[in-house]
C-alpha cells in the first residue's frame, strides 16, 4: 500500500520533537504498520534528518542524534538557536554540552592511553617489588629450615649401632 509523500511527511513531523510521539502510538492513530514507520524514520535519518526515538528526553537521545543536532546548530546565531531549541524541546545549554562532548570525542583516546601507560608502569613496579620480597622471604625460609635441621641433629641422640 503506497502512501502519499505529504502523508509520509506529516507522520514524520509528528515523530519530531517536542511532540516525539512513539511509533506504536502513531501506528494506532494513523493506521500505518509499525514496521513502515520504523522504515520511514530510518530513511529520514539516512538523509540526515534529526529524528530521535520517542519516549526519551533529549538526554536519552542517541549519540548520532546529538551529533546531528550539534551539526545543525553549528552555524546558527543565538536567536536562531533559541528557535531551533524551542521546536525540538531542547535547551541551548544541552547543545553546548553536546558540542563540547563532540569536540573531546577523540581526546579520550590520548588521555586513556596515557593513563593505561602509567597504570602499566605502576603494575610492573609492583610486580617487581613483590618478586623481590618473595625472593627475600624464600631465602629466609631456607635459612630457617637449614637451622632447624642442624639444631634437630644436635638434639636427637645418635643411635648406637
Amino acid at each position: 500500500m503506497g502512501y502519499s509523500p505529504e502523508r509520509k511527511a506529516a507522520v514524520l513531523k509528528r515523530m519530531l520533537p517536542p511532540g516525539n510521539i512513539a511509533i506504536r502510538q502513531l501506528s494506532r492513530e494513523e493506521g500505518i504498520c509499525e514496521a513502515t514507520l520504523h522504515k520511514w524514520r530510518a530513511e529520514a535519518r539516512g538523509k540526515g534528518q534529526l529524528l530521535p526515538c520517542a519516549d526519551t528526553s533529549p538526554e536519552g537521545w542517541s549519540s548520532r542524534d546529538k551529533f546531528a543536532a550539534v551539526l545543525e546548530t553549528a552555524a546558527l546565531n543565538e536567536a536562531d538557536l533559541g528557535e531551533y531549541c524551542r521546536k525540538r524541546g531542547l535547551y541551548p545549554a544541552q547543545i553546548a554540552a553536546w558540542r563540547v562532548a563532540c569536540e573531546q570525542a577523540n581526546d579520550w583516546d590520548r588521555a586513556s592511553t596515557a593513563r593505561l601507560g602509567q597504570a602499566t608502569k605502576e603494575e610492573k613496579k609492583k610486580v617487581k617489588d613483590l618478586e623481590r620480597e618473595l625472593a627475600r622471604k624464600e631465602k629466609a625460609l631456607a635459612e630457617a629450615a637449614a637451622l632447624l635441621i642442624v639444631s634437630a641433629g644436635c638434639i636427637l641422640p645418635k643411635s648406637a649401632g
